[in-house]
């Protein structure tokens, strides 16, 4: 029995490992992407590109959100009870739901995409918003592929997607932006370019998953088991997904709103020009890639929990639940803290190298990253709770949780942002407001349904925050230090990032941060224990 907890474990931290790796791979090729593409076609331009995503994601949340984790969880329960033939059977009733959505999605977006640029007050949007039409369908298509896969505990195909998608926008967005600039010197059709580049990456890579789970659908037919009807089937898909879905698309639509809604009270309140609202609102759409980034690696472990914990209920295996539960929050532990105090200690520099900014831009950028770093934390707590309930079959909770957290946001930057004084370093401060409030509904909730089986978050967190603040203080000794010998600003970051990552690593060592069952999940976990001196 204990080998069989230690199998299921090391699937989850293997997936979960895949999954880091490739979105790794991904955000340092959005790296190479973005930043030459802010430069490239200015900010203002970049403000139209991230408008025509904001509206792009919604659509996206609406479609992708809640049915991959049905998916997955339902494949889950059925391998768990070896039922091939349901397995089979979820996925050919998910693809129809989800093909349904994306012609819906990407009809709005080619059929009225003026009218959508104009909702958002970002009129020149428009192009922008129109080549990232087809996306929509096509990845419906590729979630649906995915979450068959992440059911499977097979995180592979979903990772090979990601880096096609990745280095499809590189090359050809890039490449688009470029000639477009060059050749027309139109910044509005430059930026169409770029997205141009996005939306050939979803279809190749949905070529690709199209290959893969032909393949494996095939073997399926031949599985044992008895499926179910596909009414039935779509019933229950329907029933763990709507849940889901309207959290994510609730905040979404809330986001997109709150996006409208800050240009608005900048012109009207805060008494900017619309040239001026595009520069400062270009500036914070650059600081929010940023802060993605490290909140991307969470997804990673969500993904990869939300099967473990299904299969460990469906065994009635509580222990296993709680394993994987406390692993989760501790790997997340290792990857938000050291993010979010990096970003806050470092963020004069990393926005200066990254973004290019100078002078009252610079400055700008830097509050607002700053800002931006404490948000990672509860962020990422956010996160990783919900997949815990929506795990445990209770989806409903994080969904009007995060629509009171949607709600604070609007408030707080509809006042602040509204403010001459605040203006637009309001928004990262809602920001903080949405998260904060979230992680506390979450918190207070999971101790009420999940009882015995809600994880505790401070006795998991609590040494990686140690560990990291610490980090924090040595970084900013040591970027300090540099520059006061004459390093660059490139130099005394980039000396202070390194000094950071040995600084933690030997924090981690110190305060024990790995437990020994974790460090036996890990590839040669033995020497590693012993290196660690983990006992």
């Amino acid at each position: 029995m204990l080998e069989e907890k230690t199998t299921k474990k090391q699937n989850f931290l293997a997936g979960a490992a895949v999954l880091s790796l490739a979105t790794m791979i991904v955000k340092v090729i959005g790296m190479f992407f973005k930043i030459p593409l802010n430069r490239l076609i200015g900010e203002a331009n970049y403000g139209y590109f991230t408008t025509a995503y904001d509206i792009y994601t919604v659509l996206l949340m609406i479609s992708t959100t809640g049915l991959p984790v049905a998916m997955s969880r339902m494949i889950s329960e059925a391998r768990a009870l070896n039922n091939g033939k349901q397995v089979r059977q979820i996925y050919r009733v998910s693809l129809m739901a989800f093909l349904s959505i994306g012609i819906i999605g990407s009809a709005l977006m080619l059929i009225i995409p003026k009218q959508l640029a104009n909702m958002m007050e970002n009129p020149n949007a428009m192009w922008s918003i129109f080549a990232l039409g087809p996306a929509v369908l096509f990845v419906c298509y590729i979630s649906a592929c995915r979450g068959f896969f992440q059911g499977q505990g097979n995180m592979a195909p979903t990772a090979v997607s990601q880096i096609i998608e990745a280095l499809c926008k590189l090359f050809l967005g890039l490449g688009l932006a470029w000639l477009v600039m060059n050749r027309l010197g139109d910044g509005p059709l430059a930026a169409a370019g770029s997205i141009a580049g996005v939306t050939i990456g979803t279809v190749l890579s949905a070529l690709y998953l199209f290959c893969k789970t032909r393949r494996r659908t095939r073997e399926l037919s031949r599985a044992e088991g008895q499926a179910r009807p596909a009414g039935e089937t779509l019933k229950r898909l329907l029933a763990i997904a709507v849940p889901i879905t309207l959290g994510a698309a609730g905040l979404q639509i809330i986001n997109l709103f709150d996006a409208a809604t800050v240009m608005n009270r900048l012109i009207n309140a805060a008494g900017y020009t619309q040239e001026r609202a595009d520069v400062v609102k270009g500036v914070y759409n650059y600081c929010q890639t940023i802060f993605n980034f490290p909140c991307a690696f969470i997804p990673c472990i969500t993904i990869a929990i939300i099967p473990a914990i299904t299969n460990s209920l469906t065994l009635q295996d509580r222990r296993g639940v709680r394993s994987v539960q406390n692993s989760s929050l501790r790997l997340m532990g290792l990857i938000a803290m050291p993010c979010a105090v990096g970003l806050i200690v470092l963020a004069e520099p990393i926005v200066a190298l990254l973004g290019g900014y100078t002078g009252a831009n610079l400055t700008l950028a830097t509050r607002l990253m700053a800002i931006l770093g404490v948000a990672v934390v509860f962020n990422s707590i956010v996160l990783m709770t919900d997949a815990i309930m929506q795990a445990h079959n209770h989806a409903v909770i994080p969904v009007v949780n995060t629509l009171i957290g949607g709600i604070v946001k609007v408030i707080v930057n509809y006042i602040l942002v509204g403010n001459p004084d605040i203006a637009i370093t309001g928004a990262p401060v809602g920001t903080i407001a949405c998260y904060a409030v979230i992680t506390v509904l979450n918190l207070i909730a999971m101790r009420r349904v999940l009882r015995r089986n809600a994880p505790k978050l401070l006795p998991n967190l609590w040494k990686t925050t140690i560990a990291a603040v610490l980090m924090g203080g040595t970084t900013w000794l040591a970027y300090w230090g540099l520059g006061r010998i004459g390093m660059g600003r490139a130099v005394a970051c980039l000396g202070s990032i390194v000094v950071a990552v040995l600084v933690y690593v030997v924090l981690i060592i110190v305060l024990k941060v790995l437990t020994y069952e974790d460090c036996l999940l890990l590839p040669k976990g033995e020497k590693i224990a012993k290196i660690l001196r983990v006992r």
